[in-house]
Formats: structure tokens, sequence, C-alpha cells
């Protein structure tokens, strides 16, 4: 009895010791697992925010813009080696906004079918090239930020060809760019109305133009301005016509990486005050004296009065002074690229692409389409 009392006690002296082992072991832990803890929460606490794309544009000092060089009026180089035109001068609007210089950008040069991957990596601060706003690229490449201008898809033909419509094209070898909505709209219409055509799809614009030129091909399809921005690059342009249908809707604007509110919020803006600019008179040359005016819009949009968020987006309170004064507005951009005497002749009046303030109605869908939200 003794042995077996000494054997009890021996086994709950072991199990007691176990115990306490086993509880220590689990106190070290759970508070080696508390500091760990802790120490994570301050680390996170004591780590920098990750930088906006504004903070980050503001601290490389340029804003990079992936656009084009090989279409007359968007994106072209000029005799002194500028990369000039409408898109261009997007660009350079939000340099002048975000940065103070219109001049504080860099191009990069894309295709087409690299415009999707190159504004969805981020590599880029905006995408201005010709690109049309459809519902999958709004998901999926980035944030539209505003229709600077309303196209649509035609068809460009030598006048030896004999047509005068787009429903004479049966049979026809038919010039695309791969990549673009132009390769489905033009695979639409050809199916739709039940005629046989063999397309010829290219990587770029410039070699879709050499082949049309070349003859490899009888058709050249384009938004109908980019047709006739080309026309003018062809050695006898009045030997070719553009054909009177248009096959799709092409609303065309700049777009920027999903994932920084604030950066689309600003370059909408941006956009809004060129076309603002215009509807309230405001140019590049009477910019000092409407601030000092008596029109309160006016006024409003060039910082001498109210506000209309720059603060919240981060820009100045003169912004408005800033881009005009640099690169003028909306009018001025469009007159300057896409409807000179001596280059791309795409008149305004009664198109689309007037501002809505005049447009030849209130009533009926001819024009006037150039809007934004207000400022204010």
């Amino acid at each position: 009895m003794r042995k077996l009392c000494r054997v009890l006690v021996v086994l709950g002296v072991m199990l007691a010791l176990l115990f306490s082992a086993a509880c220590a072991t689990e106190e070290a832990n759970t508070g080696e697992m508390e500091e760990k803890a802790a120490e994570a929460e301050t680390e996170m606490m004591e780590a920098p925010a990750a930088a906006s794309r504004l903070e980050t544009v503001q601290e490389r000092g340029h804003i990079i813009c992936a656009s084009r060089n090989d279409v007359p009026g968007y994106g072209f180089t000029d005799e002194a080696g500028n990369n000039v035109g409408f898109d261009i001068d997007l660009c350079r609007a939000v340099a002048a906004a975000v940065l103070g210089d219109p001049d504080a950008f860099e191009i990069r040069l894309i295709t087409a079918a690299e415009r999707g991957p190159t504004v969805q990596s981020g590599e880029v601060d905006l995408l201005v090239r010709t690109v049309t706003w459809t519902t999958s690229r709004d998901a999926s490449w980035g944030n539209y930020a505003q229709t600077m201008f309303y196209d649509g898809q035609g068809f460009m033909v030598p006048k030896s060809l004999g047509v005068s419509s787009a429903f004479e094209l049966a049979g026809a070898a038919v010039c695309v760019t791969s990549g673009t909505t132009t390769e489905l709209n033009m695979a639409d219409f050809f199916r739709q109305n039940g005629l046989e055509y063999n397309p010829k799809v290219y990587e770029d614009t410039d070699v879709v133009l050499e082949a049309y030129k070349s003859g490899a091909c009888e058709v050249f399809t384009n938004d109908r301005s980019q047709l006739a921005a080309l026309r003018t690059a062809l050695p006898n342009p009045d030997e070719h016509i553009i054909l009177p249908e248009t096959i799709s809707e092409e609303p065309l604007g700049p777009v920027v990486p999903h994932g920084d509110e604030q950066w689309f919020d600003l370059v909408k803006t941006v956009m809004g005050l060129l076309i603002y600019a215009e509807a309230y008179g405001i140019n590049s040359t009477n910019v000092d004296d409407m601030a000092a005016g008596e029109n309160v819009k006016a006024k409003r949009l060039l910082g001498t009065e109210g506000s209309f968020g720059q603060e919240e987006l981060g820009l100045d309170q003169m912004v408005g002074q800033t881009v005009i004064k640099a690169v003028g507005n909306y009018g001025e951009i469009y007159a300057r690229n896409l409807d000179n005497p001596d280059g791309v002749q795409l008149p305004r009046e009664g198109s689309r692409n007037a501002l809505w303030s005049n447009a030849p109605c209130t009533d009926c869908p001819k024009g006037g389409q150039i809007y934004s939200q207000p400022l204010r």
C-alpha cells in the first residue's frame, strides 16, 4: 500500500510539473504572438501610404501619355520633329494643370493593340490615342474621362473603283488595323448585310495606309475623321473619296488607369475646363481680362471667384488660367489640329463636335454634343 501511495504521489508531482510547463509554454507562445502582432500593427501604422498618381507625377516632374505619331491632326511629327495633334494637346493640358508646364510630358508611342495592356498595367498616366469608349474597355482597360470627339467608322476608296456606297463593296479587299473596334465593326457590317469581303489586317495605321497606297487592298476602313486626316497624306488626295455611310458610334477620349479616383476626377475636370472655357468666351489671349471681368462663371473657372473643387483635386486655385493660357480652349485646340486650312479640314459647324450651346436645335440630335460636367 505504501509503495502504491508513493507511486501515486510521484505521478501527481510529474503531472503537476507537466501542467506547469505546458502553461508556461502556452503563456510564452501567447505572449510572443501578441508581441509580434503588436509589432506588425506598429509597422503598418508607421509605413508610408502608397503615393497617389498625382504625387507620383509631381515627384517625377512630368506626365507619361501613351499616344501615336502616325495620324495627322491627332498625333503626328511636325517639320520641327515635335509630336503634335489634338490628342497630344489633351496631354499637354493635363501637364499644365498638374505641373504648371504644358511641355512637362513624355509621349510613349504604342500600337493600337498595345493600348489596353499599356493602360491596364498603370505604366502610363494617360492614354490619348483616338480611343473609342466601349463598355468592355471601360470595365477592363481603365476609366474613360470624357468624350472629346464624336466619330463614326466609314470607308475610303479610290474614285477609280467606281463605287458610291459601302453597300457596293461586295468582294472587296478591305484594309483594317488589328486590335481595334474598327475590325469588329467591319465584320459586323459585312455579315449583317450579307456581303462577302476579304479582310487585310495589319498591326498599325501607318502600315494599313501603305498597304492601301500600294493597292494591296481596294478599301480602307477607319474612323471617318482619321480617314479624312490620312487622305491628306496620300500622293493625290482628290483621287480618293470617303463613302457616305457611317457604320458605328465612336466616342473618343482620354483614358486613365483604374484605381485612383482623385486622378480620374482631375483629368475629367481638366477636360471640362477646355470645354467650358470656349462656352464662356475664354481663350488663350483674353484670360486676364476675363479673370477680372463681370462674368461670374468665367471668374469661377479662372479661379478669381468661388471654387469648382481645385483644393480637393490637388490643383492650384488658378489652374484654369494656367491651362487655357498654355493650350487654349477646346475650340482653339480643335481648330489648330482638325480644322486647319493647311492640314486636316473637319469643320465643326453643325456637327456633333460643336458645343452643346451652339447646337442648331434643342430637340433633335443634329450636333452640339461637346458637353461636360458643370464646373461648380
